[in-house]
């Protein structure tokens, strides 16, 4: 388990929840006493199917939010996306 201190912390924040986000633990220290832990985030149990998928190589899934369509969806006449989507799930 690895220390860091305040000052330390403050001026490289990313860098040490960088390291948090990849399994670390941290103690966080000020004037060499331990105030407080920075642990890494349980994921919540609903997730398992999609983490499976990304170890079965079948999915990819970078850490970021989803970027939407690559291409535009696009409808015929006055319909709207919503409407084709409602008819194409009937």
């Amino acid at each position: 388990m690895d220390t860091v201190g305040v000052r330390d912390l403050k001026a490289h924040l990313s860098r040490h929840l960088r390291r948090v986000r990849s399994g670390a633990r941290l103690l966080v220290t000020d004037r060499g006493r331990v105030i407080a832990s920075l642990d890494p985030v349980e994921a919540p149990h609903g997730f398992e199917w999609a983490r499976a998928l990304v170890a079965a190589g079948q999915a990819h899934w970078g850490g970021g939010k989803p970027e939407g369509c690559r291409r535009p969806v696009s409808t015929t006449g006055r319909r709207t996306v919503s409407a084709v989507v409602l008819e194409e799930r009937r």
